[in-house]
């Protein structure tokens, strides 16, 4: 070989050496990614509240008495637990009280008054009845005997009319009664007093029907406890009674209700012109482990609404636009772009129906810079780096 010949050849053996060095030297590094499999398990589709739901009781009731006046008589304190039937508050009665007894009396005399009536009456009668037998006999004369009949008959009407005098009274007592009861606040039910309004001796004003006007008593019954959550307008015709859910609390993280969808509101709530929600009541499957919890406490529901166990699936943030996903090749360190068909999805996993196989790795970084289709990418946790 010539030795022109073997200098060029030379020259360019080395010109390839340096390109190809430059090359290696410059050329883009592997971008570092999160890479998750796509593995089998279980996903459920779930809705979850709008807004942060609360704990409600199932009884609960503002009680305010009917009238106004002086508080005379306060029974109980915030806090307290009382049972139904009992007094709680009192207003000031005592003319009510003057009037309940002159109710009393007027009826003691009328039950008098009764009794000597309808005695007069029956001893009329019987004399009515021995003069219609003299009369029979010729003893006595017709007008003696119609005389005798006329006073038996009006002895009775005396009696009639005083029995009526004691219903009357009797009425009495109980419209006295009855406006004695306005000025009485009485527990419907078991319960813990919430608040009170007002102080002994200080004058308590009704709630009338349209203004505002704050309750005597506020009475709430802890025992038996339910969440009403607020669920956007567009999933209400997904959600029905008996429909699985789980309940959690911002005061108890990591704690999870096993609860139930006990009814869905028949209207729209519009807090808002763009917020228009429907409000779901939800009970606990076991009560007892709900009970000491706090009436008001802020709680998040989530409603069960299918579920699909020892499916495929992968984490719904690996998802992009169009169900796409980008696919770890192993051999070559790269990055592929591949449509998946899905099915249920919820916020943490998506069902993927075709696409996909068990096994394979798709990136979850994918708000890191130049992930995309063809990019060489190198898994971060190198030990347990897909083969």
């Amino acid at each position: 070989m010539k030795p022109f010949v073997r200098r060029s050849l030379a020259a360019l053996i080395v010109l390839a050496l340096i390109a190809a060095g430059a090359w290696w030297l410059t050329r883009p590094k592997p971008i570092p990614v999160r890479l998750v499999e796509a593995a089998r398990g279980t996903v459920e589709a779930t809705l979850s509240n709008t807004r942060a739901g609360e704990i409600e009781a199932c009884q609960r009731t503002k009680l305010s008495t009917i009238v106004g006046g002086r508080i005379d008589f306060l029974g109980v304190k915030e806090g307290d637990h009382v049972e139904a039937g009992q007094v709680l508050m009192r207003l000031w009665n005592d003319d009510q009280e003057a009037r309940l007894a002159v109710n009393r009396a007027q009826l003691d005399t009328s039950r008098k008054r009764v009794q000597e009536a309808c005695t007069q009456a029956d001893n009329a009668e019987r004399e009515a009845a021995r003069q219609s037998e003299l009369f029979r006999r010729n003893f006595i004369s017709a007008s003696r005997e119609e005389q005798a009949r006329t006073e038996a008959r009006a002895r009775r009407a005396a009696c009639d009319t005083a029995r009526a005098d004691t219903r009357t009274a009797e009425a009495q007592i109980t419209a006295t009664a009855t406006d004695r009861q306005r000025t009485v606040l009485i527990a419907p039910f078991a319960g813990t007093v919430a608040k009170i309004t007002g102080e002994l001796g200080e004058y308590s004003t009704p709630s009338p029907p349209g203004v505002p006007t704050p309750p005597a008593i506020d009475l709430i019954d802890e025992s038996c406890l339910y969440v009403k959550a607020p669920m956007d307008e567009i999933d209400a015709p997904k959600i029905h009674p008996g429909q699985t859910a789980r309940v959690t609390l911002d005061a108890l993280p990591g704690t999870i209700f096993d609860a139930r969808v006990k009814r869905v509101a028949p209207y729209i709530t519009a807090v808002e012109k763009q917020a228009r929600t429907v409000d779901v009541d939800i009970d606990f499957v076991q009560p007892e482990k709900a009970r000491g919890l706090l009436v008001g406490y802020s709680a998040d529901a989530e409603i069960v609404l299918d579920v699909r166990e020892n499916t495929l699936r992968i984490p719904t943030a690996t998802l992009r636009e169009g169900n796409r996903v980008l696919v770890y090749r192993s051999e070559d360190g790269t990055l592929v772009e591949r449509e998946i068909k899905t099915g249920v999805a919820n916020w943490e996993y998506t069902e993927v129906l075709d696409g996909l196989t068990a096994g394979e790795h798709v990136v979850s970084s994918l708000e890191r810079e130049g992930i995309k289709a063809g990019a060489r990418v190198k898994p971060e946790d190198a030990g347990t780096a897909p083969r």
